[in-house]
């Protein structure tokens, strides 16, 4: 296998870089005595509130995938939660969050034995969905906070949120017409076949993907208009990214003696403050995830003190920790399985 790009090697050493260059700036926003004093005010029955949440919020998030997976074949929740856990560790590797997606089409197929054209379409449809609910809860959020803002906090989160609606959106509308590929593939097969001794054979194999196209399209339109998908996605995507880290926070802010009101808009606030993840700035969004959480709370009120440590603690239970637990699941994966064909 040949090594990385010079070119590659350098954008991904800037990339941790700022992740690390923002963390540390984050360090400089509290003192550390006064973090460890309020951490030490956390109760028994916070700890327990804390864990319970959490794990609601992964049985939503895994419920997720098994809504849309159960679409083409029945799988147990263990199996759609080994899918998360997968593709969430990947997407602490590689620098968006929706980079990381393009795993999840050999990650299912390893785990469920479902065609290739299948895994591509259910992957597709998961991101497109989520993509597309959290743009526009992120914009909710960031309607209602944006008088409180910076006008570069706001044009971040403004520039964000568009893109996650927008990708969405193109995943999509994408998946569902990729037959539109075919004339590229005619084209192309075309040229092959003029080339000696090897271009027949080229041609053929480019021809191929005319039917894998078309599966594919086929797989996501009929997953795209399946009644119910939608509406059975959003409740557990709201359990796992509402609900879940709103929950949390609250608990913390109140356990550390702050008051935040309105309390019911806290967790679209949250929402607004984590769509950074998708920019390809860090991997992860590690870093500027925080920061710019940090900024937005500060500015709605909340002492920089109390903000550092709550959202480190949400970020760690509800991202860095799963994303831990999925290195686990990932060495299961059948390599062999994941090149071979259909």
């Amino acid at each position: 296998m040949r090594g990385r790009s010079p070119r590659s090697l350098a954008l991904a050493a800037a990339r941790y870089g700022l992740a690390l260059a923002a963390l540390a700036w984050v360090a400089t926003q509290v003192r550390l005595p006064a973090v460890l004093d309020l951490l030490g005010r956390l109760d028994a029955a916070t700890v327990a509130g804390l864990l319970a949440v959490t794990v609601v919020g992964l049985l939503g998030r895994f419920d997720t995938w098994r809504v849309v997976i159960g679409e083409v074949r029945s799988v147990s929740l263990r199996t759609a939660a080994e899918t998360d856990l997968v593709v969430n560790f990947v997407n602490q590797l590689l620098p968006s969050r929706l980079s990381g997606r393009v795993a999840a089409p050999f990650v299912l197929r390893s785990k469920t034995g479902m065609a290739y054209t299948d895994a591509v379409a259910v992957s597709g449809v998961h991101t497109g969905v989520y993509a597309v609910l959290y743009g526009l809860t992120a914009a909710v959020g960031l309607g209602l906070a944006v008088t409180r803002l910076s006008a570069g906090v706001a044009l971040l989160l403004a520039l964000s949120t568009g893109l996650y609606v927008a990708s969405g959106a193109a995943v999509l509308l994408a998946g569902a017409n990729l037959t539109v590929l075919d004339r590229v593939l005619g084209w192309v097969a075309g040229l092959c076949r003029r080339l000696p001794r090897v271009g027949a054979a080229l041609a053929d194999r480019v021809e191929s993907l005319f039917e894998f196209t078309a599966s594919v399209a086929a797989a996501f339109r009929r997953l795209g208009a399946t009644p119910g998908l939608w509406a059975r996605y959003a409740v557990g995507w709201t359990l796992a990214l509402v609900v879940a880290p709103g929950v949390r926070v609250l608990l913390l802010f109140g356990a550390f003696g702050v008051a935040f009101e309105p309390a019911v808009l806290l967790p679209l606030y949250l929402v607004a403050a984590y769509s950074v993840t998708l920019l390809p700035l860090t991997p992860g969004g590690i870093g500027v995830t925080e920061a710019t959480a940090t900024v937005v709370f500060v500015a709605l009120g909340v002492p920089s003190e109390v903000v550092v440590p709550v959202i480190l603690i949400d970020r760690f239970l509800g991202v860095y920790l799963p994303a831990l637990g999925g290195w686990y699941p990932s060495l299961g994966i059948d390599r062999a399985d994941l090149t071979s064909g259909e």
